[in-house]
């Protein structure tokens, strides 16, 4: 199974491709893209694995020259997690940027607990099921995260 198991295709963005869609879909979705989000989606961005908000924020710091609050990184973090930016590794309170932003799916991760690699998965059948789960208990689901603990294949 490839990295994505799902009946729509996305193409991964990343670079220059990827801050422009994330604010395009920001703003299409009535939110500010204020050059504050832009430089956290960018250091977010910048990472291929799971990032808390307290090394984006020194991460800021250190590149800008002057204190960025974790607060302020947190906050923004939400926006972009309200709005399909990124997404949000719930077991290590770490985010990834979306590589599709404006695409709406559910989130499958693999986590490495050796490495710290955070797979996203897209499998609409999955969805399908934890959707109907939670249905049929009368719950509304509105953002099923599933994490996956073990070991990448570069780890075992």
């Amino acid at each position: 199974m490839g990295k994505h198991a799902h009946g729509h295709a996305h193409h991964e963005l990343d670079g220059r491709n990827l801050i422009e869609a994330a604010a395009h879909a920001l703003i299409a979705a009535g939110e500010q893209w204020t050059t504050m989000r832009e430089t956290v989606f960018a250091e977010l961005a910048r990472h291929d694995r799971p990032v808390s908000a307290y090394d984006i924020a020194d991460n800021l710091s250190a590149a800008r020259g002057k204190r960025v609050a974790p607060n302020s990184v947190y906050r923004i973090l939400d926006v972009f997690v309200a709005n399909n930016l990124a997404m949000r590794v719930e077991s290590a309170n770490a985010y990834l940027a979306n590589t599709h932003p404006g695409c709406a799916h559910d989130c499958i991760f693999l986590v490495c607990d050796e490495c710290g690699e955070a797979a996203h998965i897209d499998d609409e059948d999955v969805s399908r099921s934890v959707r109907a789960i939670a249905a049929a208990r009368q719950f509304k689901a509105e953002r099923p995260v599933l994490e996956i603990r073990g070991l990448c294949k570069s780890c075992t």
